[in-house]
């Protein structure tokens, strides 16, 4: 941290991050894209150190975030707990989360010379590659949020990705904060064997929010240090909960915060959970509870993520929804609300994952079930319309199916039959969110 770089490394730096901003100022004056990952991806050829050169400079230290669901909610929030305190922050806000993707958000607050003047770097990190960014970035701190599965064609199972996590992990300067999620078994048992001097725990502490049964889409309800099923008290959501196992006496650690004591920011349990994520890395870091309360009520939802718009006269709400756990999340939201017009939009991208079995784990009955309208789209529209289909045991259920291929028109017919009085709900996998909000906004995010 701030540690000073010899002239060669310098010169190379310097000449790979002007190389990289000029890529940067081409591709958005095109209007090409945000340019969030094509500089990191040129200037890593140049300075293959780049990312340990660059991280080396922050002041106070990197943040990672890690984790399946709620990186991009929590970092932007704790983002905007350190700069309230007057902390320089760069953020891969644009959710490039791959290396390239680290690199190019550190570049842009560097000078043409390569100089980096932030106090803190917080960077999202897909789970994946998080064992290879340790070493060269050297984080002061490490946030582990969950793991549940997620496109499935690119990740092996949630105990196979936690093993490797701490591997890496175990390898750092014992003074590495961790932070890690105590009702995520996995998680919690990953933070229970790390050597690090600080290991701390959030969690909710809400038993009112148990779910009456744990859901099908459910990853981790095994033990993780013997096996053995663990027996759950309560489960919030998938396999998060309070739980202990009989059989070796692991158990859940306690969490440094009393979540009934903490407002949340938007809305859903899972933001419950991303709001003391946050809140309990900024303690960590030695921000005052009074600071962290203050942002919470004025938090900004990041794009697609609990997002609302307001779309000739009528309210949307956009709800990211790309793996099992997720979406049951926002299908809760949904049908917690009166609302009654729901659109959701399938795609099977690389970045969504290209095998989409994973919606037959989705609780979709309880959308069904309800009634109302539901519009359909995307890339895999057919499959997310049978998935539905199939979700109605009951042929007289008061229930609208719409299958519109086109996007612009899919949304056209979610609006035309949405009341002025209710809210439009937008369930959309990843590059459908940009899709959706390049429609309603006229403007690409990427």
């Amino acid at each position: 941290m701030g540690n000073k770089i010899q002239l060669i490394d310098r010169f190379r730096l310097g000449f790979a991050v002007s190389v990289a901003k000029g890529v940067t100022f081409m591709v958005r004056s095109l209007r090409l894209g945000a340019a969030s990952v094509l500089p990191g991806s040129i200037a890593r050829r140049i300075e293959p150190r780049l990312l340990q050169l660059l991280s080396q400079q922050v002041k106070q230290g990197a943040i990672l975030i890690a984790g399946t669901n709620g990186k991009t909610t929590t970092s932007l929030l704790l983002r905007e707990i350190l700069e309230r305190k007057g902390y320089r922050v760069s953020h891969n806000s644009t959710g490039a989360n791959l290396e390239n993707g680290l690199m190019t958000a550190l570049m842009d607050n560097a000078s043409l010379t390569g100089s980096l003047d932030v106090d803190y770097a917080i960077l999202e990190v897909d789970e994946n590659i998080l064992p290879r960014v340790l070493a060269p970035i050297q984080p002061k701190l490490i946030l582990c949020l969950n793991l549940f599965r997620d496109q499935l064609d690119r990740y092996g199972e949630v105990d196979t990705i936690s093993k490797r996590w701490g591997r890496a992990i175990a390898t750092l300067p014992p003074q590495t904060i961790v932070v890690a999620n105590a009702d995520d078994p996995t998680i919690c048992h990953l933070g229970q064997q790390l050597s690090q001097q600080r290991v701390s725990f959030f969690g909710l502490t809400e038993p009112e929010h148990y779910l009456e049964a744990i859901p099908h889409a459910v990853d981790s309800i095994y033990c993780p240090k013997c096996g053995q099923a663990l027996d759950y008290e309560g489960v919030y959501l998938s396999h998060m909960g309070e739980y202990s196992c009989s059989n070796c006496g692991f158990s859940r650690s306690q969490p440094s915060l009393n979540s009934s004591e903490w407002p949340q920011i938007l809305v859903g349990l899972y933001n419950k959970y991303n709001t003391l994520a946050a809140a309990t890395a900024a303690q960590e870091l030695g921000v005052d509870a009074a600071t962290i309360r203050d942002t919470i009520p004025n938090f900004q939802a990041a794009f697609g993520r609990a997002e609302e718009l307001e779309i000739n006269g009528k309210k949307v709400r956009i709800l990211l929804s790309k793996n099992p756990v997720g979406t049951n999340e926002t299908i809760r939201v949904v049908t917690q609300s009166t609302d009654k017009t729901t659109l959701l939009v399938l795609n099977d991208r690389v970045q969504d994952g290209e095998d989409v079995s994973w919606i037959w784990d989705v609780d979709t009955e309880k959308l069904v079930q309800r009634g109302g309208t539901l519009v359909v789209s995307g890339d895999r529209a057919y499959d997310m319309a049978l998935r539905l289909r199939y979700s109605d045991p009951n042929p007289h259920t008061n229930f609208n199916l719409i299958v519109e291929e086109d996007l612009r028109d899919a949304i056209n017919t979610a609006l035309a039959r949405t009341p002025n009085n209710e809210t439009l709900h937008i369930l959309p996998t990843y590059t459908a969110m940009l899709s959706v909000r390049e429609v309603l906004t006229g403007r690409k995010i990427r």
